[in-house]
């Protein structure tokens, strides 16, 4: 089998349920309904750590934050940047004959580039701004905050969005003049906040159309105080839906946005008869509170609303089309090695993950029975959280605070902490051994014989 080329699309803070294939009675996203009917859409998929830079730099390094060491974006308390000599992917992919080019946010690291981490090319983001002042579009006002406005001096494709399919189509065109293999990533800022849709997108949600989120009424009552903290913190405690509303409306409309910008490509993907030829795939770094239990952003919580993210892959004439997969997935671990197998390049040893195109073709499986997510502060100071979930429980152990535990079957909207509950025990303790075996499997040096104890033992006030 010859080796496919691969376009990976990132997006930045896109919640799972924020996709139509997903179930949202919305929303209209086309695009990566298409490619779910195309190819494999990943139902359970989830983010290694809900925060951007940490997760960017897990899919370059196949390795869990605890292990590669990045734990914060560069404002955090203690960030210390990623250290080059970590083999990644894109190394691998490139060492293989590979054309690598990145295009959009980097978000990896304030001063090296993709080109020290195995990408050929780079076209950063901030070349959008030159190029809109160029045509003399005037740019969009900022007035509103994290809120969001709608963009009145553009149409999408002028968009940043829209400049960003340009850039994806112009080097797909300019890697078929070369005889090797393409490997395209293109990662974009939408639809983290402030959300600023250009029309139509903009008024595609009225307010009054949109139900609160399954999380939206929790009260906080036992829950740990540093999440009643992130209210304050944002100014939003006492918001109601009517206020939330237009906020959700602007989110939806950047996610239609975007999603009508990736239609663009899979068609010049058509048209340029490479649809078999090319293996794309499709997920984001984290979700999204956008309201959800009351909240903004993604700090101090391990809610699904920011850990699980979509995934979706396509490769036409070898993935079987319309397949679900609801096999545990870690996005940012197995995505690196599922990038050197298509390739055909060798996985570095310390990558951590599994390549997903068994899964993805029906004639193999992640195996996971669980899934792990870590988190360690930002916005106001370090903060140690790890997080276990399997198909109806989630269990947060919050280590200097009160720990968590959902009954998702019963309470999807992880409203109810049942970490008290007597009937709950036998699970949390489960839950905590597994909690302690995936820490001693990724190195995650929090674990150390005090914790431990902790864990095992349930010594856990």
């Amino acid at each position: 089998m010859d080796r496919p080329n691969i376009l990976m699309i990132y997006s930045d803070q896109h919640r799972y349920d924020c996709v139509g294939a997903n179930g949202h009675p919305l929303l209209q996203t086309p695009s990566m309904n298409r490619l779910a009917a195309e190819g494999a859409n990943f139902t359970h998929a989830f983010t290694p750590i809900p925060i951007c830079v940490p997760a960017r730099c897990s899919i370059l390094t196949g390795q869990w934050p605890t292990k590669h060491g990045v734990i914060f974006n560069f404002d955090g308390e203690t960030f210390r940047p990623l250290d080059p000599a970590i083999p990644t992917f894109s190394a691998a992919i490139q060492a293989r004959g590979y054309r690598t080019v990145h295009i959009g946010r980097w978000h990896v690291d304030r001063r090296r580039t993709p080109i020290e981490f195995g990408f050929h090319d780079y076209v950063p983001d901030w070349r959008y701004g030159k190029w809109r002042e160029a045509r003399g579009l005037k740019p969009c006002p900022h007035n509103q905050g994290w809120r969001g406005q709608t963009d009145p001096f553009v149409r999408p494709e002028e968009s940043s969005l829209g400049w960003g399919a340009d850039q994806v189509i112009r080097w797909i065109e300019l890697c078929l003049q070369e005889t090797d293999p393409f490997f395209i990533r293109w990662h974009m800022a939408e639809p983290h906040l402030p959300c600023r849709p250009a029309e139509p997108f903009a008024s595609m949600y009225p307010p009054e159309r949109i139900a609160p989120w399954p999380g939206f009424a929790d009260t906080l009552e036992g829950k740990p105080r540093i999440q009643r903290q992130m209210r304050a913190t944002w100014g939003v405690e006492g918001m109601g839906w009517e206020e939330w509303a237009p906020i959700v409306s602007r989110y939806l409309g950047v996610v239609s946005q975007l999603d009508s910008q990736i239609g663009r490509v899979l068609d010049a993907l058509k048209r340029l008869g490479l649809c078999e030829k090319t293996l794309v795939v499709y997920s984001s770094d984290h979700g999204d509170m956008c309201g959800s239990h009351g909240m903004v952003d993604k700090h101090y919580i391990m809610y699904d609303d920011v850990v699980r993210v979509p995934l979706i892959m396509r490769w036409a004439g070898v993935l079987p089309a319309g397949r679900t997969v609801t096999d545990f997935t870690s996005n940012a671990i197995d995505l690196p090695s599922t990038f050197c197998d298509a390739a055909g390049a060798a996985t570095p040893q310390s990558f951590q993950g599994t390549s997903l195109l068994g899964a993805a073709a029906g004639t193999g499986a992640t195996g996971r029975e669980d899934i792990f997510a870590s988190y360690h502060g930002n916005q106001f100071g370090s903060y140690s959280q790890r997080m276990v979930r399997d198909r109806r429980y989630k269990y947060v152990w919050n280590a200097t605070a009160l720990d968590e535990f959902y009954d998702l079957e019963e309470d999807p909207g992880e409203i109810i902490n049942r970490i008290s509950a007597p009937d709950c025990r036998a699970e949390i303790a489960r839950l905590r051994k597994r909690l302690v075996a995936w820490m001693e499997a990724t190195g995650d040096t929090l674990l150390n014989s005090m914790t431990r104890t902790q864990l095992e033992e349930g010594r856990i006030v």
